[in-house]
C-alpha cells in the first residue's frame, strides 16, 4: 500500500490524499463465489423490471468533457432518472423488502402490516418509504441533524413517519437500530455489523441493477478506471465487486472517493491492518449521502478485494463536479447532479487539470488512453443547496 497527498491549493488548504494498493485479491480473480456476481445481478434487475415505472436510466457519453480532458472517453450513469425518486437508493430498499417478505411470507409474528425503520441522510430513507408503501406496509425514518428540510418532506410524502434527530448519522442508525428492537419493527439498513449482515446485503445486491444495466449500455466499450463514492460503502462494495466478477482478469481500475470529513473507508485501507476505522463528530460534508463514519463491514470487505484505489477529498471537488455536469463541455448532456452524486466527475476533472495532483493521476494510472466511467447518484436532492453551489458559486474551485 502506498499513501500519497497533494495539496490543492498554494496554502494548503484543500488537500487530497490517496491509499493506493498495487495489486488487488479480486483482479487475480479471487472470491468468484461473492454474492454480488453477475448472475445475482440478472435476478435483482429482473425484480425491478417488475416494478410499474421502470427504466433504464441513462448512461450519458461526454465525448467533448473527455476530449477537453485529455481521455479517451467518459460516462455518466444518471441516476437522478430512478423511479421517479431523484436517486438510486429505491433500488435497494425495494429488493431488501421483496426479499424480507419473500422469506417471511406466512409467519405468524409478521402477518399485518409490517413497520420497517431506518436511518438516513435522505436518499435511502425516501426509497425504503417509496418501497414500503408499494408493499401496503409501514416506514418510520430518523435522519441526523442538519438535515435538508426538503429531503424530509420527500419521505414523508410517501406516507412515512419521518422526523430529523440531534443525532450525527452513525448515531441515529444506533437509534433507529433501538427503535426497531424496542417497537418490534423491522431495520432496513445498509451498514452491516456481526449479527445484522442479511438485510444489508439484499439492499447491496439491489444496487447491481445499476452496474449490469451500465455494462450493457456500454455495448462492448470497456471503461479502464471505474470511479465511486462511498458513504458506508454498501453501494461502492457491491458495484466493484459486480464489475469484477463481470469483467474477470479485464478488470477495469476501480477507486473509491469519499468526503474528507467522512473518511472512513479510506483511513480503513490506509492503515490496511485488518480493523474498521471509524470517524466520529459532526462528520461536516456537503455530501450529505456519504457522511457516514462507520463502514459496513460486508462493503469493506468488497471494496478491499476487489478495489485498488481509496481517496479522500474536500467538498470544493464535489461542488466542481456539479458544475461541470450542470455546465456541459460542447454539445454533450446535462445532468443534474447533486453533491454526493457529482463528486466523482468532479475528481476525474480535477486530476486531469491541476497539475499538484499529478503524482496521485499517475498512480491511479489515468491518461490519454482512459476510458472513464462513473455513477452520479442523486440529482438534486436539496434544491436549494445546488442552486446555492451551481448559480451562486458556494465552495468554488480548490486551485
Amino acid at each position: 500500500m502506498t499513501g500519497l497527498s497533494a495539496c490543492l491549493d498554494s496554502e494548503g488548504r484543500q488537500t487530497v490524499r490517496l491509499a493506493h494498493f498495487d495489486s488487488c485479491p479480486g483482479a487475480a480473480g479471487a472470491g468468484k463465489d461473492t454474492v454480488f456476481s453477475v448472475a445475482n445481478a440478472r435476478t435483482v434487475r429482473e425484480f425491478h423490471r417488475s416494478i410499474p415505472g421502470y427504466a433504464m436510466t441513462p448512461l450519458v457519453p461526454l465525448k467533448d468533457l473527455a476530449a477537453e480532458l485529455g481521455l479517451a472517453g467518459m460516462y455518466v450513469k444518471d441516476e437522478s432518472f430512478r423511479f421517479g425518486l431523484n436517486a438510486f437508493k429505491g433500488l435497494g430498499g425495494s429488493y431488501c423488502l421483496e426479499r424480507y417478505l419473500e422469506e417471511n411470507r406466512g409467519n405468524s409474528g409478521d402477518k399485518g402490516t409490517i413497520t420497517f425503520v431506518t436511518a438516513t441522510d435522505g436518499n435511502h430513507g425516501r426509497g425504503v418509504a417509496w418501497a414500503a408503501e408499494m408493499a401496503g406496509h409501514k416506514a418510520v425514518v430518523y435522519l441526523p441533524k442538519g438535515s435538508a428540510a426538503e429531503r424530509l418532506e420527500n419521505i414523508r410524502r410517501h406516507g412515512a413517519h419521518a422526523e430529523i434527530t440531534e443525532l450525527n448519522y452513525d448515531d441515529t442508525v444506533r437509534f433507529a437500530a433501538e427503535q426497531a428492537e424496542k417497537n418490534g419493527w423491522v431495520l432496513v439498513q445498509d451498514t452491516a455489523w456481526e449479527g445484522y449482515e442479511k438485510i444489508p446485503t439484499w439492499i447491496m445486491q439491489g444496487y447491481m441493477t445499476i452496474g449490469l444495466e451500465a455494462a450493457g449500455q456500454l455495448d462492448g466499450r470497456r471503461p479502464t478506471h471505474i470511479f465511486l463514492q462511498a458513504g458506508v460503502g454498501a453501494m461502492s462494495g457491491a458495484l466493484a465487486s459486480f464489475f469484477t466478477d463481470f469483467y474477470g482478469a479485464d478488470k477495469p481500475v476501480i477507486t473509491i472517493v469519499e468526503p474528507d470529513q467522512a473518511d472512513c473507508i479510506y483511513r480503513t485501507a490506509l492503515a490496511d491492518d485488518g480493523a474498521i476505522r471509524e470517524v466520529d463528530g459532526d462528520l461536516a460534508t456537503i455530501m450529505a449521502g456519504l457522511a457516514c463514519g462507520v463502514p459496513c463491514s460486508i462493503g469493506w470487505k468488497e471494496l478491499r478485494r476487489c478495489a485498488e484505489n481509496f481517496v479522500s477529498l474536500p467538498d470544493c471537488i464535489a461542488a466542481k463536479g456539479m458544475r461541470v455536469l450542470g455546465n456541459p463541455a460542447g454539445g454533450d448532456r446535462r445532468i443534474i447532479s447533486g453533491e454526493s452524486g457529482a463528486v466523482t466527475a468532479g475528481f476525474v476533472c480535477e486530476l486531469m487539470q491541476n497539475e499538484r495532483l499529478a503524482e496521485i493521476r499517475r498512480s491511479i494510472g489515468l491518461g490519454e488512453h482512459s476510458v472513464v466511467l462513473c455513477v452520479s447518484t442523486e440529482g438534486d436532492t436539496d434544491r436549494e443547496n445546488y442552486r446555492r453551489i451551481v448559480w451562486d458559486g458556494r465552495y468554488p474551485s480548490c486551485s
